[in-house]
């Protein structure tokens, strides 16, 4: 394909959305000038993985003036961008991944396989929506949805080059520890399965009593790793696919 693609692993940022705006920015631009067409952020990554009474206050309405405002302030980006973030339509909060290009909203796609304590928070998703760009078709996968193959499978009749995959790996200390290596060997198997690229974006970090190690990967046809961010840092991951 030889399109320059590009992912995020982004220090983790709670409950305040000017600030994780301004990263995405900031990281989008870094992207833009390393010639990318397409930049990955975290899941729910503009207000925060909540999961509780404030999931719904925190939530975005797609057709409000507050995201007209945050398209308009991401106009100037070139990249296609996929930013994670907590949707709320009619009565119901989801868990989302739009798809923008400069500052238009082109798609989204909502988690399907939902997680432990986001049952009863979100509503699942339904759709495998197909995205594109300079001739490089995606689907995307957030986060627990890479656990289950159909997933992936709902894609690969369609012939997706790319899967795009934004994560969410804050959690208790065990839990992250028994996890830190087994998230890219789940994705190698989606990746082969899909017989595509698959490409990762998470946080790092601690918040509260919950670390995150990463990882922030682009995997190969054949489940190969072949850039990887190092865990517990924040960068930006540029690569041709």
């Amino acid at each position: 394909m030889d399109v320059t693609i590009a992912s995020c692993q982004m220090p983790y940022v709670h409950e305040n959305l000017e600030y994780s705006l301004d990263l995405i920015i900031n990281y989008a631009r870094r992207a833009d000038d390393l010639g990318a067409k397409l930049v990955c952020f975290p899941e729910c990554y503009l207000q925060g993985y909540v999961i509780g009474p404030r999931t719904r206050e925190l939530a975005l309405n797609l057709s409000s003036h507050r995201f007209e405002r945050i398209l308009d302030q991401v106009s100037g980006i070139r990249p296609v961008l996929v930013i994670g973030l907590i949707e709320i339509e009619s009565s119901r909060v989801f868990n989302t991944a739009i798809v923008l290009r400069e500052g238009e909203l082109i798609g989204t796609y909502r988690k399907v396989k939902l997680y432990g304590g986001e049952h009863g928070i979100f509503d699942p998703g339904h759709d495998f929506p197909i995205f594109e760009t300079d001739g490089l078709k995606f689907g995307i996968n957030i986060c627990n949805d890479l656990n289950f193959p159909e997933s992936t499978q709902a894609f690969t009749s369609q012939g997706i080059d790319l899967l795009v995959c934004p994560c969410n790996n804050m959690m208790g200390l065990e839990n992250a520890e028994k996890w830190r290596f087994k998230h890219n060997e789940i994705r190698a198997i989606r990746a082969r399965e899909a017989q595509s690229w698959l490409i990762s974006s998470d946080v790092t970090g601690k918040w509260d009593d919950r670390i995150s190690y990463g990882p922030t990967a682009l995997i190969n046809h054949e489940g190969v790793v072949v850039s990887q961010i190092p865990t517990s840092m924040p960068g930006l991951l540029v690569q041709k696919v």
